[in-house]
């Protein structure tokens, strides 16, 4: 009887455990650079006002009424990031005899991962006033890897979150000034993620581990745009992207539990729901001369809906967890500068508000405000073929934190973590 009644105490303690994790880490991390000259080059400042590259198709449908022929426009970015935990304190606050002891652990080196994203864009003129785009993009997702032996180990461990977009879209010029878009991303998104379970003393020799495996859905967000054209020389762009419920399902695996026979009574199935913000950007593009172009954009992100995510198990029980977050806001200026008619440098800077406050920051998502630099160079090899190259650096804040987990208190900040963006395009015209 007694042994029966410590193994549903451990089944709890361990759904519990389940209950208390924020799973969703960068359910939400849109990257608004998608490899082309005018977006990784501008720290995405043109994004709302693009009327010349094909991903138009993704950053604003409205500005593909500006592109007359038939193209492609292919590209590559590496995401280059650093994320170096510093820890200043972790204590134990059990008070059973057998859980006490020191917290063993290291701060988890470079927790991060070099990220490969692809991307692909084509339109079509239909007629002299619609236009057929389709962008392959992946647009939010994100990963850390601290190790085994990282001191917040019990909070997270490893995470990768990854998101695939497949957006067709349509766009009319309704006059000669104004045009309008409509698209539709059909987003799949992908999350696995590995968390140490406490037996004992805080110690990696003693712990086990609840690993979340192939958990996937599908979505589907609404993009609508519109530019209008002040003059020859001053034009308007505005974007809205909906909000998007995401419904993760998958596995949930267990390994080095010290009593084996738990295994009978712990959830194998798990969901993970949340809501991926909606958002406007608008941006204004001015011609200063014949070589330059200057622009400005901002926008808000209503990360507070993003707040709530929810975690359900086989029997249907259903926990919410808050990260209190905030909404968001951002804004950016750059320039454009042709150096020759076959060749174009660009420069752009913007900043971004933080999503959370320092008490409510978790080692799963350790985002902060972010300022991002960026420049790209782009030549035209011949009528129909032209490359580009790109780079941001984004900096996102020391990201400070306290976070309990399993009765262990961590308690640290980051060295300023950063992302190198570095990518290139390819553009065929037909």
């Amino acid at each position: 009887m007694i042994n029966r009644m410590l193994e549903v105490r451990s089944v709890c303690a361990l759904v519990a455990l389940l209950a208390a994790t924020n799973a969703a880490y960068g359910a939400g991390f849109y990257s608004p650079s998608v490899g082309s000259p005018g977006s990784l080059g501008t720290a995405g400042v043109a994004n709302p006002t693009n009327t010349r590259g094909a991903d138009a198709s993704w950053t604003n449908p409205a500005g593909m009424t500006g592109i007359d022929g038939q193209h492609i426009l292919s590209g590559l970015q590496f995401i280059v990031p650093s994320v170096k935990f510093k820890t200043k304190s972790a204590e134990n606050d059990a008070i059973l005899p057998r859980r006490q002891g020191p917290v063993v652990g290291d701060n988890g080196g470079n927790a991060a991962e070099v990220a490969p994203v692809p991307s692909f864009f084509y339109v079509r003129p239909l007629s002299d006033r619609l236009r057929f785009g389709i962008a392959s993009t992946a647009p939010l997702g994100g990963g850390v890897d601290y190790g085994k032996d990282f001191v917040g180990r019990y909070a997270i461990q490893d995470v990768t979150l990854a998101g695939l977009a497949l957006t067709p879209s349509l766009a009319y010029r309704v006059t000669d000034r104004l045009s309008i878009g409509a698209g539709a991303s059909v987003i799949y998104t992908t999350l696995d993620q590995s968390i140490a379970i406490r037996q004992g003393a805080p110690s990696p020799a003693s712990d086990g581990r609840i690993k979340f495996e192939d958990l996937d859905d599908w979505g589907v967000q609404a993009v609508l745009g519109l530019t209008y054209a002040f003059s020859d020389d001053l034009l308007l762009g505005i974007v809205y992207r909906s909000e998007m419920d995401t419904n993760l399902e998958g596995k949930v695996k267990y390994e080095g539990l010290r009593n084996p026979q738990l295994a009978a009574f712990l959830p194998r199935k798990v969901k993970i729901s949340w809501t991926n913000p909606q958002w406007i950007e608008a941006g204004l593009r001015y011609r200063l001369d014949d070589k330059t172009q200057l622009y400005a954009n901002a926008g808000w992100q209503e990360w507070s809906k993003f707040s709530k995510n929810e975690l359900g198990f086989r029997n249907d029980r259903v926990v919410v967890s808050d990260r209190n977050w905030d909404d968001t806001w951002h804004a950016g200026v750059a320039a454009v500068r042709a150096l020759s008619p076959k060749a174009f440098v660009s420069v752009g800077v913007s900043y971004e508000s933080s999503p959370v406050k320092d008490q409510y920051r978790t080692l799963d998502f350790p985002v902060d405000e972010q300022w991002k630099l960026s420049a790209s160079y782009a030549w035209r090899h011949n009528d129909n073929l032209a490359f580009s190259l790109g780079a941001t650096l984004a900096f996102v804040g020391n990201a400070a934190l306290e976070q309990t987990a399993q009765g262990v208190t961590v308690r640290g900040d980051y060295d300023t973590n950063m992302l190198a963006i570095l990518g290139g395009t390819l553009r065929y015209d037909f």
